[in-house]
């Protein structure tokens, strides 16, 4: 009696694993973050092993293998090398930035603005116990939703 199990050819195989391959390839370049070209790369690999004569189990632990180790290996030296020249998003642009309090920081009254770059931000303080007067600089420490999170800004001595 005949297993039922699919056998398919070589031939078939390749255009499997060429066929997952370029639908991996497209995903990748339409989210543009390092997402599938592991396991592009995967099943090029695994249509090696089929070149080179493995059955379809071996096929699928190279793909496997090869797309988790890579993804495990490469992808953070890569997502650190390859963002580089990444543009900051608004909210991340604004840390660091020394803003003018236009209205009194006061976390426990919940009342705090300031006008950064032609918009109008809620300001809290780190610390609950600062209170910031209008008018006083401040340095952005952290975004929290769409507030700026500050601490009280000291020039240095020169």
């Amino acid at each position: 009696m005949e297993s039922d199990i699919l056998i398919l050819s070589p031939a078939a195989l390749n255009l499997i694993w060429l066929g997952l391959f370029i639908v991996l390839l497209i995903i990748e370049l339409f989210t543009v973050g390092l997402t599938t070209i592991w396991f592009a790369i995967g099943s090029l690999a695994a249509m090696a092993a089929n070149a080179l004569g493995a059955n379809l189990i071996v096929q699928l632990i190279v793909f496997l293998a090869v797309s988790v180790l890579l993804l495990i290996f490469t992808r953070p030296w890569a997502a650190k090398h390859l963002n580089k020249n990444r543009l900051k998003t608004n909210y991340e642009s604004k840390i660091g930035e020394i803003i003018k309090i236009t209205e009194r920081v006061d976390n426990l009254k919940q009342t705090g603005r300031s006008i950064v770059d032609g918009q109008e931000w809620t300001v809290r303080s780190q610390d609950n116990n600062v209170i910031l007067e209008k008018d006083e600089l401040a340095k952005v420490i952290a975004v929290s939703g769409v507030k700026l999170i500050v601490e009280k800004y000291e020039e240095e001595p020169s």
